[in-house]
């Protein structure tokens, strides 16, 4: 990381950073804290903001698993953050439902057709494209994901899904969290 990490204690702090540590722990449960933690902990406010942010999208959505990690992986793979897509790829992966076959649509940075992927995760895929590479979503792809069967409080979902994720995404890669940035994964296809 082109910062220091901090420590996982909160040994010393103030009683209001202490909480902090707390919550994001709580939300991390047994494996503890990330990588990612010990360099947003620098901040302990902005911290406590994205941990119940992003625990909101991982948690309190109603969207499928297939889906929501759709809306991550798009984001990693396009802006090339390899410490979320080594995260978040296996959980995709491990879908209900999700075959290898649809997961090297996901992979390629530019597929030109749906392959495996049903009507729903194509249509998630174009539009998270879409907001990852030109932030303003064509109409034509609003269209794909109401043909696709998309309610009003999905698509919201979606969006926000995405839009977290390319902030992760961002944040990870501009500070090179997880070391991982020089090292991307072997795909099916080329990227």
């Amino acid at each position: 990381m082109k910062l220091p990490y901090v420590s996982g204690s909160s040994e010393g702090l103030p009683a209001e950073a202490k909480a902090v540590y707390e919550r994001v722990r709580q939300r991390r449960g047994a494996g503890g804290f990330l990588p990612l933690d010990l360099a947003l902990l620098h901040s302990p406010n902005l911290a406590d903001g994205w941990n119940s942010l992003l625990g909101a999208v991982r948690t309190r959505s109603s969207l499928p698993d297939d889906i929501r990690e759709i809306c991550i992986c798009r984001p990693a793979l396009i802006n090339k953050a390899w410490f979320e897509w080594n995260h978040h790829a296996p959980i995709l992966e491990a879908a209900a439902g999700f075959t290898r076959e649809m997961m090297s649509v996901v992979e390629q940075l530019n597929p030109t057709d749906q392959g495996a992927l049903n009507d729903r995760q194509w249509a998630v895929l174009q539009y998270c494209d879409d907001m990852t590479r030109d932030i303003a979503v064509p109409d034509e792809a609003l269209k794909l994901m109401q043909q696709a069967g998309f309610t009003e409080k999905e698509v919201v979902e979606i969006t926000i899904t995405c839009a977290a994720y390319n902030m992760v995404s961002r944040f990870l890669v501009a500070l090179d969290v997880g070391e991982a940035n020089s090292s991307p994964p072997k795909f099916s296809s080329k990227l």
